[in-house]
C-alpha cells in the first residue's frame, strides 16, 4: 500500500452597554514594549502590563503599539455603538478546515474554539452543521461549551453555523447553534452571472426569491441573527446585488457579508464595491456589512483591510491564512495591522484582539491541521522576527526600531536576548551538571524550570503532565544528540503534545534493508488496554515495510495520499519530522458535503512525527494519522449506537 508514494434566542434590548475589559484605560495606561516579563497567570487584561523601566526609554511612545481607551462595544447583531469597532469573525474551523489534508477531530475543533474564545474573536463560524453527521455534533458541542462559557474579560464570542439557502440546511444549523447565548446562522446563494447560469440554473429573480424567503425560514426558527453572503459577489452585477441584499434586509438579515469567493478583485475594486453596496442598498443602515476575502492573487489580507476602510465593520477571517485552494485573509495579519496602523492611517479603526494570544493560536491550528507555516509568513512565520543579516543586526543592537515595527512579545513570542537578534538554528540546549563545563553561547537546561521557561520564549504554556512528557522526551533525544536547538525542541513538542486521542501506540520497532533482498520490518503496537500486538512485513524500502506491518496489526484499509520528511537542523545527526496524510476506504462517515459546490469529498486525515531515525519518524506519523482516522470513526460509530439505542 505504501509504495504508492514512498517508492437559545438572543435579542439585546438593554439601554446600558455592557463593555468587555478589554483594552480598558483604568488597568494601564502605559504601552505595549518588548518587554521580557512572563506573566504565569495573567490578567485578563494582561496585554497592557507596566514594562520594567529600564525598557520605556527603549522605543520613543510615539511608535509603540499603544493602548486604546475605547472599550469593546456591547453585541448586538444588526448594529454596533462605535463605528470604529471591526468585528473578527473567525472562520478556521469552516472555510480553514476545508482546506485538503486539514480535517480536525470534534475534540480538535473544541480546543481550537477555546483558544479562539481567549483570543477574543467576535464570532466563531464552527463549521457546516449539514455536511455530516460529525460536523453537526462537533458545532453542537462547540455553541455548549465555547458558546455559553464566558471569559475573563466578560466576552462570549457568537457561535456561527454555515448553511445554503434550503430548509434542512438552515434548520439543521439551527439545531446546532440555537443552544449557543449568542447563536448565529450564515446561509448564502450564488449571485455572479456565472454561477446562477451554470451551476444553480436559475434566473435572478428565482435567487432572489429563494435568498428572502429562506432568510424569513431562518427567523421564523427563532434566530435572531442571520447573516447573509451573496457567493461571488465580487463578479456579480452591482444592481443586481444592491436589489437582493436589499431584499434580505427587508427579510430580516442582521449582517451582510460580501465575499471576493475567488479572489478575482484588487483592494480599489473591492473597496469601492463595499462603498457602493453602503450607498445604493436600501436599508443597509440597519445591518453590519462584513467582508470575505480568498487570496487566490494574494490580495486576501489587502482587500480585506479595504473594505475595512470604505464601512465594512465585521471581517472574515482564519487563523494562518488557511482555507481552500489558495487560503483566505489571515487573521494575524489583519489583526495587526488594524492593530499597527488603525489609530493613524486607518481613521481610528480597532477590534477587541488580544493579540497576546496570537502566536499560540496560530501554532495550535498549524499542529491540528497539519498545514505546516511557511517560515517567512507574516506575523507568525518563523523568520518573522528574525535577524541574520549584518546590516540588520547591527541596526538591532542599536535601536530595535529600526529593523521591527512589531515587537514579538506583543503577540506572545518571547525571545531569549534583549537585542532583538534571534539566533534561531544557532541557539544550542545542553544538559549539564554543576561540574561540567560548558562553551559560551550554549543555553543550559539543567531542569524542568529551564525548559518551561524556553517554553515561554517560545510562545507555549502548557500544564504539569504535558511540561513533563516533553521533558523526558527531550532529555532522552538529548542525550543521543550532541546539540539540540529550537527547532528540535519544537519538533519534539509537535510530536509529544499535538496528537489525537491514543488508540495505538508504537512499542518496538526493528528493520532490515538494503541491496540484498526485500526490507523486512517487525513491529510491536501497544493498543489503549496496553495490550501488545506483533506483526511482520516486507516492502519496497524500510517505511513501507514498517507501514505494511501497522496495517496487518491495525487492519483497517487505507491509501497514503502524501508522504513528506524533513531534516528540521542541518548536521548528520539531525532530528526528522514526518507528515503524511491518509485517507480511509470504504467508510461512510468519512464522506462529507463541500458547503460551496455541494460535492461529496472524502475526509484525509494528517499526522506528524519526529525522531532522530527516519523510520522510526515516519512510523509515528503514520500511526498518529491512523489515530486520527480511528479516534473519529469511534466517536461515529458511538453516536451511531447511542442513537439506535
Amino acid at each position: 500500500m505504501a509504495s504508492i508514494l514512498l517508492n437559545p434566542n438572543f435579542t439585546i434590548a438593554t439601554t446600558a452597554p455592557t463593555t468587555s475589559r478589554l483594552n480598558h484605560p483604568a488597568f494601564s495606561s502605559a504601552p505595549i514594549s518588548s518587554s521580557k516579563v512572563i506573566l504565569k497567570n495573567p490578567h485578563p487584561a494582561a496585554l497592557f502590563f507596566k514594562p520594567p523601566s529600564h525598557s520605556l526609554t527603549s522605543k520613543p511612545t510615539s511608535q509603540r503599539l499603544l493602548v486604546r481607551s475605547a472599550l469593546r462595544p456591547e453585541y448586538i447583531p444588526n448594529r454596533i455603538d462605535d463605528p470604529k469597532y471591526v468585528r473578527i469573525f473567525d472562520t478556521t474551523l469552516r472555510d480553514g478546515e476545508q482546506s485538503p489534508g486539514a480535517s480536525m477531530t470534534s475534540k480538535e475543533k473544541l480546543d481550537i474554539a477555546r483558544q479562539l474564545a481567549k483570543l477574543g474573536v467576535d464570532i466563531i463560524e464552527a463549521g457546516f452543521p449539514a455536511a455530516s453527521t460529525d460536523d453537526f455534533e462537533a458545532v453542537q458541542m462547540i455553541a455548549k461549551e465555547v458558546g455559553n462559557a464566558v471569559e475573563e474579560d466578560g466576552h462570549v464570542p457568537v457561535i456561527c453555523g454555515l448553511a445554503r439557502c434550503n430548509r434542512n440546511d438552515i434548520s439543521t444549523s439551527w439545531e446546532a447553534v440555537k443552544y449557543a447565548k449568542r447563536p448565529r446562522v450564515h446561509t448564502f446563494i450564488a449571485t455572479s452571472e456565472i454561477h446562477m447560469k451554470y451551476k444553480l440554473k436559475k434566473s435572478e429573480e428565482e435567487v432572489v426569491e429563494i435568498a428572502r424567503e429562506m432568510v424569513k425560514y431562518a427567523r421564523s426558527l427563532g434566530c435572531n441573527d442571520v447573516e447573509f453572503s451573496p457567493e461571488d459577489a465580487g463578479r456579480s452585477n452591482r444592481e443586481f446585488l444592491y436589489k437582493i441584499l436589499g431584499e434580505v434586509i427587508k427579510a430580516g438579515a442582521t449582517t451582510l457579508n460580501i465575499p471576493d469567493t475567488v479572489g478575482y478583485t484588487v483592494s480599489d475594486e473591492f473597496g469601492q464595491l463595499i462603498a457602493d453596496i453602503k450607498s445604493n442598498t436600501p436599508g443597509i443602515e440597519n445591518v453590519i456589512i462584513s467582508t470575505h476575502c480568498q487570496n487566490d492573487l494574494g490580495l486576501a489580507t489587502a482587500n480585506t483591510i479595504a473594505g475595512a476602510c470604505a464601512g465594512a465593520r465585521q471581517v472574515e477571517v482564519t487563523i494562518n491564512g488557511i482555507g481552500e485552494r489558495a487560503g483566505n485573509a489571515s487573521l494575524e495579519e489583519v489583526v495587526m495591522i488594524i492593530k499597527s496602523r488603525g489609530e493613524k492611517a486607518l481613521g481610528g479603526l480597532y477590534t477587541g484582539i488580544n493579540i497576546r494570544h496570537i502566536k499560540m493560536t496560530s501554532k495550535m491550528v498549524a499542529e491540528y491541521s497539519g498545514l505546516l507555516i511557511q517560515p517567512h509568513k507574516a506575523i507568525v512565520g518563523a523568520n518573522a522576527f528574525a535577524h541574520e543579516s549584518g546590516i540588520h543586526q547591527d541596526g538591532m543592537l542599536k535601536h530595535k526600531e529600526t529593523y521591527e515595527i512589531i515587537s514579538p512579545e506583543d503577540i506572545g513570542l518571547f525571545r531569549n536576548n534583549e537585542s532583538g537578534i534571534v539566533l534561531g538554528k544557532l541557539s544550542e540546549y545542553r544538559f549539564y551538571d554543576s561540574k561540567q563545563k560548558v562553551s559560551k553561547g550554549t543555553l543550559q537546561f539543567n531542569g524542568r524550570h529551564a525548559l518551561k521557561a524556553r517554553l515561554l520564549e517560545l510562545g507555549y504554556e502548557f500544564g504539569d503532565k504535558e511540561l513533563g512528557d516533553i521533558f523526558w522526551r527531550f532529555k532522552a533525544v538529548a542525550e543521543r544528540k550532541k546539540n539540540m536547538t529550537d527547532v528540535d525542541l519544537i519538533a519534539l513538542i509537535s510530536d509529544e503534545i499535538f496528537q489525537p486521542k491514543i488508540v495505538w501506540s508504537l512499542g518496538d520497532l526493528q528493520v532490515t534493508c538494503g541491496t540484498l533482498g526485500l526490507s523486512t520490518a517487525t513491529v510491536r503496537l501497544v493498543d489503549a488496554g496496553g495490550e501488545d500486538h506483533v506483526a511482520c512485513s516486507v516492502g519496497t524500502g524500510p517505511v513501507d515495510s514498517a507501514y505494511n506491518a501497522i496495517d496487518l496489526i491495525v487492519k483497517e484499509e487505507v491509501t497514503l495520499v502524501e508522504y513528506g520528511l524533513n531534516a528540521v537542523t542541518e548536521g548528520i545527526d539531525a532530528l526528522a519530522t514526518t507528515r503524511v496524510l491518509i485517507r480511509g476506504n470504504g467508510n461512510k462517515s468519512h464522506v462529507l458535503t463541500n458547503a460551496m459546490t455541494g460535492e461529496t469529498v472524502h475526509r484525509t486525515f494528517s499526522g506528524t512525527g519526529a525522531g532522530m531515525d527516519i523510520v522510526v519518524s515516519s512510523v509515528r506519523a503514520y500511526i498518529s494519522a491512523l489515530n486520527k482516522m480511528l479516534g473519529f470513526n469511534d466517536l461515529t460509530d458511538s453516536k451511531v449506537s447511542a442513537g439506535s439505542s
